[in-house]
């Protein structure tokens, strides 16, 4: 379109005007007459009366400029104050924040200078404008619910990072978070205040009055008889710590809650106001009157189907409407006040938004009338004042005002070129988008109506957590099941009111997912996939930097409405493609990850950086995926890594000190600024000011990727592909189908999708549970508070009252709770929410065992997709279940057994090298084998998988993390082992555990079947056996002694008389120390009950040498724990928190267990060779295994003071009660059996052993006769000595040589 001059006139030549009476017949140009009527009824007097006709000058198009201008003109010279000082302020009449000397500490201002981010530990920043007299007021929209201070204050108040804004003398603020007034002390004020709220700062200087509103609702009058006089002047302040945030209305915008009396900082402009709305209603009359040009006269118009149809008459009226009105709709204000509320007014007759065509018809006519520049700024001020309205609407029960919003939204976007200019230029770039599919959740739920929507409040009466199994069916009364009934169906009402926000919410993405219009350049689809790749971008590689991460609260409800929408995509067109796939079978390709198609950013891959395998998987893509890798381009991805750390090093050493010292300067859109959520480009610092340095374009890392197109350079060809071109299915491999599974651009959201959950959804799901939790907290205290009333003796009334408050707090507290939690479960755990996470639990398996056929390739899947399965197992089983249960799911079972399949094929796979991820699987299968369902999932694996897996168990642990798989082994042995049926120990039963979901507080839930496993490859490889055991006992040995240390630096400490503390960190390690030695004998008890053989028979290498390390651990053991009072004793009965597992029970019926399998539970040879090796240690001791019965020695009872509250250890004090069933009497029995045989063994040995001369006793231990000589060197020791050692070193321990065989030695008879 040419450009337009000011007070352009419109000749008759330019339009080809013509007054003869047939010519409207022919061409729809009316005659003078009917002209005149139509102009002067579409642009009245100001007054309103229209002239008699005879008196009325004719208006044509020649004169209707003048005429327009003398309209317009009417009122403003009365009206224009602009330029004249208002008295009572002082400043610029346009009214920022000072971000040239008015500020204290780091701080992020938007390029407005109305939002804030606070960006060191407390810092201030005051506005340009002050004011000294008369009423004043100015809004603040609340971004983050935090630590804030905001009022006002002089230009003589001088904060620092620890005093803000109402910590001076002449300084007044009102703080939300912590619910008070400041002014240098403090008392309780107001309401406390939440993300979205909107906080009215009032001053009366007449009155020497500072008041507060929140969201339109007065606080009262916070402080009275300020400061006032000569030099006194109060600015608008605020004071705020790290990451909160805020944005200001100093008058920009029209105030959203006026109060009368009052006026904005910044004058509104007050001239183009009154233009705007005179012109807004000549619009309004060209859409009322028509002109009927066979009849000659003008009509009323329906609006609602109003339409331009090519009218001459009506298209230049118009003209000359949009040459006054187009300038005004490039401002702020004009835009907020006049346009949005005028849109708004035509959705206000209901109905859905296609019953509105109206607004279709104007967005054709800004385009139509309009400079392309005047449209790009109008459309961008108008969403951004809707995002604003709907972000900080208070929530009402209906949803009403959030519903009006987003409808207008969405008849925004219907519009195809004002959709495909906002989504290339404004909802992703200058907007945070995203808020728009956002629900927040109401902090104050009487102010939000949830009161009216659920009147009966309900809670669970459960307080166990013990999972599934162990939940009390406990028979609810009467009243109990008519409050939960009510409190459901006011839980339903709310539901269907959400779900009508959510269903528009998926209109908008509907709209920006279309990709049918391809009118006017690329549909709308893959403008947005390249925007929202770019946001996936920034979320990803800032995860430091908070200012510029989405809030997750967002992030879970974008990723609920993303999958609604690209399933009803997918599904779509899966009707139009019967061959394709449905949504249900969806997955992520494997070619996605290695074809260079998407851009992963610097995501760790499974097989390490991208760069790294390219170079080493090179043959295999060619081979696969016919992908070749251009060297040259393997060197300049080398050759980038260089430049890289050559400019970052650069650009470091050419910062300013001051930026160095607070990481540089954040160049980046914020998500915590300005609600308009416009860029926060401007950093403040009280050292240095405004620094400024933009970090590099995102664009320049795409190069260490070897990318063949940059996001901003795909075509919709480079995604779906054409002509032979597979587009994002570049390389398929020859294991995957050739079948069609959608459109590749819903792929790359699908992957995009998985990439949310794994940034911050799911930190998010379990962060929410928090109120579940408090709800039981609460309901607890109130249960026990109910039960003390009861108890409560009738003559302690004082007791009683303080009973009856504590009752009425719960209570109340309970009441919002519970209000409160049913809005989090419709918005986040409903029953919907479940099944989409579901769902992308499901893609995720199907897209890891789709990459695990490709083989080698495997290695280019990004960890996330490995993660985000094992998190939304875990988010399902965790956070849903309370309200939905996971065996509801379809297809649950099938998925359990899907999912487990790859946590035993993938904990230990080659291909998978980082260790966190490896770490992350190990942890996930070692939870999983807790709980019974999905412990039988692993055992419904095939077989091949299921051996494949416990053979990985059982490798060496040196060189490995061991601790976990140790675990894993633990929890199949379970329930199974000597005394090993509980949950908890005896000693803890009376105390709470702090989280009874824990997987180690599960009720045991041992696998027979994956212990025949074990078994049959512990008997079946000799050579797995002894490294596996030697591991265990090179373990056991250092965990132990690792204990035995701290336990004494520990006693060392509590015995000193000064005042002294045991560092939390020293007790945590001894603990797991400790859990680590009981664990890993527990493992050793498992090995001896299954395979006894690998200790007990000789004939084995290596059998005799391990049963010899077993023993002389296991006596080393009972020795440290059953000494009468030794180190061990004393610690126990310290109680140190931190230290509360750790006691005789667990550790001593380990190793009894253990005893009893080799002495007792074998045969007789068995037992016989295990009796002797054992009574053979010489550091065995009799008294030991009588400790495990409670018989304490003689002397040592002598020598102790009788104590009531001693209690020796004893296994008699654990037989099975009602309650618990820790030891059972046959288990008793054979400890009985065992101590008489180890007696009578034991007195035999001492009256057969022949005394032996030093000179026959082994040189090395001192404790067993010489019995084996080396070859070469025929030096001389103990088998179990030179066995042990030649486990690690060949090299003979007397003179170095190497030692190549070794022979029993026998002492010669003459000797």
């Amino acid at each position: 379109m040419t450009s337009r001059g000011a007070g352009t006139a419109f000749s008759r030549r330019n339009y080809r005007l013509s007054t003869e009476s047939e010519k409207p017949k022919l061409t729809g140009i009316v005659n003078s007459k009917l002209l005149n009527d139509y102009l002067h009824r579409i642009f009245p007097s100001a007054d309103g009366i229209q002239p008699a006709t005879a008196y009325r000058k004719p208006l044509t198009f020649q004169n209707l400029q003048e005429h327009l201008d003398k309209l317009l003109a009417e009122d403003s010279g009365a009206e224009d104050s602009r330029d004249q000082v208002l008295e009572g302020r002082l400043g610029p009449s346009t009214v920022v924040l000072d971000h040239t000397s008015g500020f204290e500490g780091l701080l992020l201002v938007d390029d407005d200078l109305l939002g804030v981010i606070g960006h060191s530990n407390f810092g201030s920043i005051r506005a340009t404008t002050c004011v000294y007299k008369g009423k004043w007021i100015y809004e603040v929209l609340i971004s983050s619910q935090g630590l804030m201070q905001i009022g006002w204050c002089t230009l003589n108040c001088r904060f620092n990072q620890e005093e803000g804004v109402g910590d001076t003398l002449d300084s007044y603020a009102y703080d939300g978070n912590r619910v008070r007034k400041w002014n240098v002390t403090t008392t309780n004020y107001g309401k406390s205040w939440a993300a979205g709220d909107i906080v009215s700062c009032l001053i009366d200087l007449d009155e020497g009055t500072i008041a507060f509103c929140l969201n339109g609702v007065s606080l009262g009058t916070a402080f009275d008889n300020i400061t006032r006089g000569a030099g006194m002047a109060y600015f608008p302040a605020i004071s705020l710590s790290f990451k909160e945030s805020v944005a200001f209305n100093f008058g920009s915008r029209p105030l959203r809650y006026p109060v009368e009396g009052y006026r904005p900082l910044q004058d509104p402009p007050s001239v183009d106001l009154v233009k705007a709305h005179k012109l807004l209603g000549y619009l309004k009359n060209v859409i009322h009157i028509g002109i009927d040009v066979l009849e000659g006269k003008l009509v009323e118009k329906d609006t609602s189907t109003w339409q331009l149809q090519g009218e001459p008459t009506v298209l230049i009226t118009l003209t000359h409407i949009f040459n006054h009105f187009a300038p005004l709709m490039c401002k702020v204000y004009l835009v907020d006040d006049v346009l949005m509320h005028f849109l708004l007014s035509i959705l206000e007759r209901g109905g859905a938004v296609e019953a509105h065509p109206l607004i279709q018809q104007l967005l054709d006519l800004m385009w139509l009338l309009m400079e392309d520049y005047e449209v790009h700024e109008c459309l961008k001020q108008l969403l951004m004042s809707l995002l604003r309205a709907y972000r900080f609407s208070p929530i009402i029960p209906d949803l009403g005002l959030q519903i009006h919003y987003l409808r207008l939204t969405i008849a925004v976007l219907k519009h195809e070129k004002s959709r495909k200019y906002l989504l290339n230029n404004v909802l992703f770039d200058v907007l945070r988008s995203v808020v728009f599919f956002y629900i927040k959740s109401p902090l104050r739920v009487e102010e939000a109506g949830l009161q009216e929507l659920i009147p009966t409040t309900w809670w669970p009466n459960r307080f166990t957590k013990e999972g599934k199994e162990s939940k009390e069916v406990k028979e609810e009364s009467a009243e109990e099941r008519l409050r939960r009934r009510a409190y459901d169906r006011g839980c339903q009402r709310l539901k269907k009111r959400i779900e009508v926000v959510e269903e528009l919410q998926v209109q908008i993405l509907k709209l920006l997912l279309n990709n049918k219009d391809r009118g006017g350049g690329e549909a709308s689809r893959y403008i947005f996939l390249n925007k929202f790749r770019r946001f996936l971008q920034e979320n990803a590689s800032n995860r430091g930097n908070l200012t510029v991460l989405c809030p997750p609260e967002y992030m879970v409800c974008f990723l609920h409405r993303l999958i609604s929408t690209l399933r009803c995509y997918w599904d779509g067109h899966k009707a139009k493609a019967p061959a394709a796939l449905s949504s249900e079978e969806a997955y992520v390709p494997p070619q996605l990850f290695y074809n260079g198609k998407v851009d992963y950013f610097d995501l760790q891959r499974l097989g390490g950086l991208l760069s790294h395998l390219k170079k080493t998987l090179k043959d295999d893509l060619a081979l696969k995926a016919n992908i070749l890798i251009d060297p040259a381009e393997l060197q300049a991805v080398t050759m980038d890594d260089l430049d890289e750390d050559e400019e970052t090093a650069t650009s470091t050493a050419q910062r300013p000190v001051a930026a160095l010292a607070i990481g540089g300067a954040l160049a980046r859109p914020s998500w915590l600024s300005s609600p308009t959520l416009g860029r926060a480009n401007r950093f403040l610092s009280t050292a240095a000011v405004s620094l400024m340095n933009p970090r590099r374009p995102l664009g320049t890392l795409e190069k260490m990727k070897a990318r063949t197109l940059s996001v901003e350079q795909r075509t919709e060809d480079d995604i779906e592909g054409s002509h032979g071109n597979e587009g994002l299915l570049l390389g398929r491999p020859p294991e995957e189908p050739e079948q069609s599974i959608t459109e590749n651009s819903l792929l790359e959201i699908l992957d995009g999708i998985v990439m949310m959950y794994n940034l911050s959804v799911h930190q998010q799901l379990g962060k929410m549970v928090g109120v579940s939790d408090d709800v039981n907290e609460y309901a607890l205290a109130l249960k026990d508070t109910e039960e003390k009333i009861s108890r409560c003796p009738k003559r302690r009334r004082d007791i009683y009252e303080e009973l009856v408050k504590s009752q009425k707090v719960f209570s109340e507290k309970l009441n919002h709770l519970s209000r409160r939690l049913a809005w989090i479960n419709v918005t986040i755990y409903s029953k919907e929410k479940m099944q989409d996470i579901y769902w992308l639990l499901r893609v995720c398996i199907r897209t890891i065992e789709h990459g695990d056929r490709t083989g080698s390739l495997f290695a280019f899947m990004p960890e996330f997709y490995l993660s985000v399965a094992m998190n939304s197992y875990s988010a399902l089983k965790n956070y849903f279940s309370p309200v939905h249960s996971m065996e509801e799911l379809p297809g649950y079972e099938e998925t359990l057994t899907h999912l487990a399949a790859i946590l035993a094929k993938h904990f230990a796979d080659s291909r998978i090298v980082g260790t966190d991820i490896r770490d992350s699987l190990m942890q996930a299968l070692a939870s999983y084998v807790c709980y019974p369902h999905s412990l039988r999932a692993v055992e419904r694996i095939p077989e091949e998988q299921r051996i494949s897996m416990m053979r990985n168990l059982l490798a060496p642990y040196e060189q490995r993390p061991w601790a976990q798989t140790n675990w894993i082994l633990v929890r199949l042995w379970r329930g199974c082992g000597f005394g090993y049926r509980y949950t908890r120990l005896p000693h803890l039963l009376k105390t709470k555990p702090e989280d009874a979901n824990l997987p180690s507080l599960q009720k045991p839930c041992p696998s027979t079947l994956l212990q025949q496993h074990m078994a049959n490859l512990l008997r079946s490889d000799c050579d797995m056996a002894p490294s596996f055991l030697n591991s265990v006992l090179n373990q056991l040995n250092w965990a132990f002694s690792e204990f035995i240390g701290m336990i004494q630096e520990i006693q060392q400490a509590a015995e000193r008389l000064e005042r002294n503390f045991v560092d939390s960190r020293q007790l945590k390690v001894c603990a797991t120390c400790f859990d680590l030695s009981v664990s890993l004998l527990r493992v050793l008890e498992m090995t001896v009950t299954l395979a006894p053989e690998i200790f007990l028979d000789w004939s084995r290498p290596s059998s005799e040498l391990l049963l010899r390390r077993l023993a002389q651990l296991l006596n080393q053991v009972l020795n440290r724990v059953t000494a009468e009072r030794n180190l061990f004793d004393r610690v126990v009965n310290l109680r140190l928190p931190g230290l509360e597992s750790v006691d005789h029970y667990p550790i001593l019926v380990a190793v009894t267990g253990i005893l009893v399998r080799l002495l007792m539970d074998t045969d007789f040879q068995g037992a016989k060779r295990a009796t002797a090796v054992l009574l053979a240690d010489p550091c065995f001791q009799l008294r030991s295994i009588q400790y495990l019965l409670g018989h304490a020695e003689p002397s040592a009872l002598a020598a102790m003071p009788p104590s009531a509250d001693k209690r020796h250890f004893s296994l008699h004090t654990s037989l099975p009660s009602a309650d618990t069933d820790y030891i059972s009497l046959e288990e008793l029995a054979k400890v009985e059996r065992m101590l008489s045989h180890l007696s009578e063994e034991s007195k035999q040995a001492a009256a057969s052993t022949l005394p032996t001369s030093e000179e026959d006793l082994c040189p090395i231990c001192y404790a067993h006769p010489i019995s084996a000589i080396f070859r070469p060197c025929s030096h001389k020791s103990c088998k179990a000595c030179i066995n042990q050692h030649l486990m690690n070193n060949k090299d003979c321990f007397f003179c170095k040589a190497t030692i190549t065989g070794v022979d029993d030695f026998i002492k010669p008879v003459s000797s």
